[in-house]
């Protein structure tokens, strides 16, 4: 660690660095390291997120403020603010506003040796619903997380604003909007709300695009806060000027928290620890983070049942009941199936999900290669449209991440020693096999499985397509059995399950299937595997395509804090995941320890 600038005060040493996120820039941070660490126990943090438009250097009085002196605090400075790079209230998206935060959760972790169990976030305003994402997307084990007045809408005052702002962006998409709130609408106190107008660092834009994403992000996290069990205080400001209320206790009242607090702080603006008085802030504040670090970690085992017993569960047995949709709703999709049976066949791709299942293999090796094909001349048209279906196109995002993921792997394996690979259900193979071409120069022992025998079939003309010289063995087996992981074969070093576990609701088969790969895993060995926590489309998708065994493809989204339960119950702690457009699809990679989580 590179230290830019070292101080003290009376309770910690204050340094200054840096760290690298996800695409290689280099972010500011700041650390607070206690003087008189814990003598007992391991060593906790406080990680703090300020609010839009501000910077970490806001945080230093927080750190005082809230007077946990021997534990160690963080806090950065979020893209395109303070001292970390980008045009001032500026990122490529909000969604890699979040994949920082994940970077900087992982940094701290491996630099300073502090377990995320044992770190508690405190997040302001904009910083608030980078924490949420980051719960909902990535399933931290963190011990808490404290929200003051969150972001998840704010109030922009001039009717269909938001609206005009993408149109505007469609003609200018580097659009900034300059923020109208003043310091004295932030805060009562004037020695604050001073601070505030002679702060050089505070930006006072933000892009037009970072704002978009924030709104549609905080929407689908507000909507899908049931997926969250991590314990959260949330801080609402009961004169907020800046971000509405409704939204907060939405949020707060769909957690599935085991230990959740809901504190409406009396005459505040919205600078909830900035105010005149903020002992109400910080009394509820340090009793919680006293609460969360008492209360034990939860077993893994408890998201076995989650298939009957959770939020997800409940919406799935609604979506197989008929009970979701207004009768206008369902009328409209019962016309999108008719005329899917109509034009459907004129399409390429939805002629095959319509003869093989919108869910096989052979649809999701259309969907891969991405080439719009029909008949009539409008069939290509209409296969255009197809594949470009936001659930399609996080399909292929999570190709890539698939890609990304197995490449990552077998760089990092000893080029001395033979890599075996098995993919449990691999259709057409296409991710792999495209991604083994790029290592014919290692040794690679290659086992494919998959329960259809035509998919295998296609994987080998693939495989000769692309001229492959890496030994291939081709196995028709069913995953959920047990039979198909004799501990008399040879283990592998990477197991990749793909899109097969998201097609079914109940954990019991799953929990097979991996007990299954735990079997034929070498110990240190890696298992890559997809999910899918969430789809805005579930709807329209079970009233109108079919799957595989010619039913309605009715799908119960898994929240990723349960896929990764289930593959912590096999012994194997997640190591990385990767978020796909609109959270859809993830892609994770767990190493296997030997030991039961």
């Amino acid at each position: 660690m590179t230290t830019l600038a070292t101080s003290s005060s009376a309770a910690w040493l204050n340094s200054e660095s840096g760290f690298d996120s996800a695409d290689q820039t280099r972010l500011f941070y700041r650390c607070w390291q206690p003087i008189a660490k814990r003598a007992e126990g391991a060593q906790r943090a406080l990680i703090f997120l300020h609010r839009g438009h501000e910077h970490s250097g806001r945080i230093q009085p927080l750190v005082e403020q809230f007077g946990f002196q021997q534990d160690w605090a963080f806090a950065w400075d979020a893209r395109g603010h303070g001292y970390s790079p980008g045009e001032r209230g500026d990122a490529p998206s909000f969604e890699l506003l979040v994949q920082d935060f994940n970077a900087f959760i992982a940094y701290i972790q491996q630099t300073y040796h502090i377990e995320p169990e044992n770190m508690l976030i405190v997040a302001n305003s904009v910083g608030a619903v980078i924490a949420a994402t980051w719960l909902h997307d990535y399933a931290p084990k963190v011990r808490g997380v404290i929200m003051a007045a969150a972001a998840f809408e704010i109030k922009l005052y001039i009717p269909f604003a938001k609206a005009g702002l993408r149109l505007a962006t469609c003609f200018k998409p580097d659009l900034f909007v300059t923020s109208y709130i003043r310091s004295s609408m932030l805060t009562h106190s004037k020695q604050q709300a001073a601070q505030y107008d002679q702060d050089p660092l505070i930006a006072k834009s933000i892009s037009a695009r970072v704002l978009l994403g924030l709104a549609d992000t905080a929407k689908r996290i507000v909507h899908d806060a049931s997926a969250i069990d991590v314990p959260v205080l949330m801080l609402a400001a009961e004169n907020d000027y800046v971000v509405a209320l409704t939204p907060q206790r939405q949020f707060f009242d769909r957690l599935a928290s085991p230990l959740k607090r809901f504190e409406l702080i009396k005459n505040c603006f919205h600078a909830i620890f900035y105010e005149q008085e903020v002992e109400q802030a910080m009394q509820a504040s340090r009793q919680f983070i006293n609460d969360c670090f008492e209360l034990p970690a939860a077993p893994v085992q408890q998201h076995h049942k989650a298939d009957s017993h959770s939020a997800s569960a409940q919406q799935f047995q609604a979506l197989q009941q008929g009970e979701l949709g207004s009768p206008l709703l369902n009328m409209f999709y019962g016309m999108q199936k008719m005329m899917l049976g109509v034009l459907g066949p004129l399409s390429d791709g939805m002629k095959i999900g319509l003869t093989h299942g919108f869910d096989s293999g052979s649809s999701l090796d259309y969907v891969y290669r991405n080439q719009a094909g029909g008949r009539l001349g409008i069939g290509k048209s209409i296969d255009r449209g197809y594949l470009d279906a936001i659930g399609w196109r996080g399909i292929r995002q999570r190709k890539i991440h698939l890609q990304q993921a197995l490449s990552k792997l077998i760089a990092q394996h000893p080029q001395d020693q033979p890599l075996r690979i098995l993919d449990i259900a691999a259709g057409g193979g296409r991710y792999v096999l495209e991604t083994i071409k790029r290592f014919q120069d290692r040794e690679i022992q290659l086992t494919l499985r998959d329960f259809v025998p035509e998919n295998l079939e296609q994987a080998k003309q693939l495989a000769t397509h692309l001229h492959l010289t890496t030994p291939i063995q081709y196995q028709c087996r069913d995953a959920f059995s047990s039979d198909s992981y004799p501990e008399s074969e040879l283990p592998y070093d990477i197991v990749i399950v793909s899109g097969l576990y998201e097609l079914f609701s109940e954990n019991a088969p799953i929990m097979r299937s991996l007990q299954g790969i735990r079997q034929q895993l070498k110990k240190g060995g890696h298992v890559i595997y997809t999910g899918q926590p969430w789809h805005p489309q579930l709807l329209l998708i079970a009233k109108t395509l079919n799957n595989h065994l010619g039913e309605s493809w009715q799908m119960r989204p898994r929240p990723q804090v349960e896929m990764d339960a289930l593959v912590a119950a096999i012994g194997c702690r997640k190591v990385h995941t990767q978020i796909g457009i609109s959270g859809i699809f993830t892609v994770s990679v767990a190493q296997f320890g030997g030991a039961v989580d």
